[in-house]
């Protein structure tokens, strides 16, 4: 049986235990240009120091009209390379591994004039109707992502996450709520996701691991299901994809993150374990993992390989110290002078 505090090795990632901050946005950017400030440093060095195996930074989008926000973080430019740069050193002074999620919010980006999405769908009738893309847009926004990722990668990332899950835009491309289109981007769902990992691949290191944040489910009449989403996990695993990040919902307004069927601890724990073993790559489960026997028990009983640990985490940035002292397992403790101490 394995361990919450074991070390975890995916390509040249070596993690020093399971515990990973999933991606939150903060909302917290200056001036809106999407530059990471004093506040991003502090909060992700903060959990380094309290012991996480793996940070994941918050969506940081591809282009200015990408936003969930206008507060949201960008790496469309060197500047804000430069920023996650700053955060990735951090981190790796007191011994955590770092990701970055990248993203678009598609036709959730708030601050967007008019959003863009693959059809002409709102999300809800508070929300603005998007433009569809053109299918030369959506290849230049597949180039939007890669130079993203390369510069996630210039800035000392140990990971790229790309987001496909809570209804922004590669989920929407993959769901048949939102993609009605006709081009060779509707006949096949998984086209712009396919495509977006691929030219992430290109810019990156051998050596470097591909996450995925995926939807499990929609929750949703006519939305996708478990059983459809292993198949999308499928299309996108035979892209390169060598983790994926299993969350749910996000299409469907009233369900997911904000509503039923989240009612309990580990509601999404059985969806993570039923990818995981259909296609036999590891898997980060996620959503209201906040006790450490519980978070013990689903990497004891191989129901994921990884436990990303986020409400709870941003009240305790020692969690998963405090974990570890409660498990009554091994962990290092970042001290003065770099000095390293091992804590049970």
């Amino acid at each position: 049986m394995g361990q919450l505090m074991e070390s975890f090795e995916l390509k040249g990632m070596q993690l020093k235990n399971r515990v990973v901050l999933p991606p939150m946005c903060q909302f917290n950017v200056k001036n809106k240009d999407g530059v990471p400030t004093a506040w991003h440093e502090l909060h992700y060095a903060s959990r380094a120091v309290g012991g996480t195996g793996l940070i994941i930074v918050e969506m940081s989008n591809v282009e200015p009209d990408g936003r969930i926000t206008d507060f949201c973080l960008g790496l469309w430019n060197e500047e804000q390379a430069q920023g996650l740069g700053r955060i990735v050193s951090a981190c790796h002074e007191y011994g955590a591994k770092v990701a970055v999620q990248i993203g678009h919010a598609g036709r959730k980006a708030e601050g967007a004039e008019v959003p863009v999405a693959p059809s002409a769908i709102a999300f809800d009738e508070k929300s603005k109707t998007p433009r569809a893309l053109s299918t030369e847009e959506i290849k230049g926004m597949v180039q939007k992502f890669q130079e993203a990722v390369a510069r996630a990668v210039s800035a000392g990332v140990d990971a790229i996450e790309i987001h496909g899950a809570h209804g922004y835009l590669i989920h929407q491309f993959h769901s048949p709520l939102t993609n009605k289109r006709e081009d060779g981007y509707g006949k096949d769902l998984t086209l712009f996701g396919r495509e977006v990992l691929k030219a992430a691949k290109a810019v990156m290191p051998a050596s470097m691991p591909l996450m995925m944040r995926i939807s499990a489910t929609e929750y949703a009449e006519g939305g996708y299901t478990i059983d459809d989403a292993i198949g999308i996990c499928r299309a996108y695993q035979q892209e390169g994809v060598d983790l994926f990040h299993i969350t749910s919902g996000g299409e469907a307004p009233l369900f997911g993150s904000r509503g039923l069927p989240g009612s309990h601890a580990g509601y999404q724990v059985p969806m993570a374990r039923k990818i995981k073993e259909a296609i036999g790559i590891p898997v980060i489960a996620v959503g209201k993992l906040d006790d450490a026997q519980h978070a013990n028990a689903i990497i004891g009983n191989e129901d994921a390989d990884l436990v990303a640990v986020g409400r709870a985490m941003l009240k305790n940035p020692n969690w998963a110290l405090e974990a570890s002292v409660s498990l009554n397992q091994k962990t290092e403790v970042p001290g003065p002078l770099g000095v390293v101490f091992n804590v049970r």
